[in-house]
């Protein structure tokens, strides 16, 4: 199978402190002023001397090394600040890499940033020639998709408008229907599809699976795990700017929520630079608790768990508070969301805790994400706060317990994204 893009132990650093100024006079300057003990010759009066220190570099990635066949989709996840966005940059040579080599096999179209590639003081059409000649195109190869890129965008209408002038949303719109419909063999996407709306993103999601269907590699960071499962065949997930796993997509997703990174069981508000609410009520601690009161982030598939949040209503309102929690699976897919209904009653201002009880064989064998929210039902919703995804719980089946008495020698993972014990009745008719 024809390899499409190899990455031979690639690393990244980034020097601290120097930012700009930067030319061979001054870095030679700088570096004949270090040899000599002296202060660097470019600092400014009153500043600090940022550009003269040694040794101070961030690695954003370090060691990375994977090839990608012609034709597969590749999702690639991480947490904020694992180097997602460096990979895509030096795949797309909008960087180097300090060390390493990267090998392309066939034209590339990037999508890393909104306006990335626009010229913005010039038109939409414009621009999508501007962009297939930079991709090394004739003009008479994007005349022919000219149309279906126009009717895919949506922004017909501003097509002869400057870009400048777009909304985010349509600059992301008109970048996407170029990468796509300009026939390069490799598409890389970051995570700028967040900035469309539901129906364009899903719009898109077909658009690339059409794309990897005709033999076109697609490379696609998100943090949208419904995204990834449905679009990817392969996945790769980074941590700390190194490669954790690669391979089938449910395995990476799952230890992207199960490694436990910025994903507790326990996370507290009180003290955070941000506050998480309004002028009405603010969020304050949130936890897990096993049916022992224990703070716990593991559970037993046959236990029921307690999800506990306090948060303080800022003052006495005159309808009705409601808190919820939304969970969702390993996917990014809400799985349920549960509340409560409190008496219609005026509120005093103060602390409160609310308890919701998740029975045992409830949830299946999985990680699941909770987000806490707080509500207020007074001529239509208001929300005070939302944090998704703030806690994570790991349900655990303990197979080797249960396989005689449950599950009849079955040891296999059951799908689904809960398994409830219902009640059954079987029984002879005839």
């Amino acid at each position: 199978m024809t390899i499409a893009i190899s990455a031979e132990h690639i690393s990244k650093s980034y020097r601290l402190g120097a930012i700009g100024g930067r030319t061979l006079a001054a870095d030679l300057n700088r570096w004949w002023a270090q040899v000599r003990g002296k202060p660097n010759p470019h600092t400014k009066i009153g500043g600090s001397d940022h550009g003269n220190r040694s040794g101070e570099y961030i690695w954003a990635l370090r060691d990375v090394h994977f090839q990608i066949s012609q034709g597969q989709s590749v999702g690639i996840i991480g947490r904020n600040g694992a180097g997602k966005s460096t990979l895509l940059k030096l795949l797309s040579r909008v960087t180097a890499p300090t060390t390493g080599v990267i090998k392309m096999h066939g034209r590339i179209a990037s999508l890393l940033e909104v306006g990335t590639g626009f010229h913005p003081e010039l038109t939409g059409r414009e621009n999508i020639f501007l962009n297939g000649a930079i991709l090394g195109m004739h003009r008479a190869e994007i005349r022919r998709k000219l149309d279906e890129i126009i009717d895919f965008s949506g922004v017909e209408k501003f097509i002869d408008t400057p870009v400048k002038r777009y909304s985010s949303g349509m600059y992301v719109r008109l970048a996407f229907a170029v990468a796509a419909h300009l026939e390069t063999e490799i598409l890389i996407v970051d995570e700028v599809l967040a900035v469309g709306d539901a129906d364009f993103q899903k719009k898109c999601l077909g658009k690339m699976d059409d794309v990897s269907k005709h033999g076109r590699t697609v490379l696609f960071v998100s943090h949208n795990m419904g995204m990834i499962n449905s679009l990817c065949g392969r996945c790769i997930l980074l941590n700390k700017g190194g490669i954790t796993m690669d391979g089938d997509v449910a395995t990476a997703i799952n230890h992207y929520y199960g490694d436990g990174i910025d994903t507790p069981y326990s996370v507290n508000f009180s003290g955070h630079d941000r506050t998480i609410g309004d002028a009405y009520a603010t969020l304050l601690e949130a936890h897990i608790e096993n049916e022992n009161g224990t703070p716990a982030g593991e559970i037993d598939i046959r236990s029921p768990f307690f999800v506990k949040m306090r948060y303080t209503i800022r003052q006495d309102i005159h309808f009705e508070p409601i808190p919820n929690f939304h969970f969702y699976n390993s996917l990014g897919q809400c799985v349920f969301i549960s509340s409560t209904k409190q008496p219609v009653v005026s509120p005093m201002a103060g602390t409160y805790e609310a308890t919701c009880v998740v029975p045992g064989y409830l949830l299946n064998d999985e990680t699941y994400l909770i987000g806490l929210a707080l509500t207020f039902v007074h001529s239509g919703v208001h929300v005070s706060f939302f944090e998704q995804s703030a806690l994570a719980v790991i349900i655990r089946d303990p197979i080797e317990e249960t396989i005689d008495q449950e599950r009849n020698g079955y040891s296999g993972p059951i799908p689904g994204a809960i398994r409830p014990k219902l009640k059954w009745e079987v029984k002879k008719i005839l």
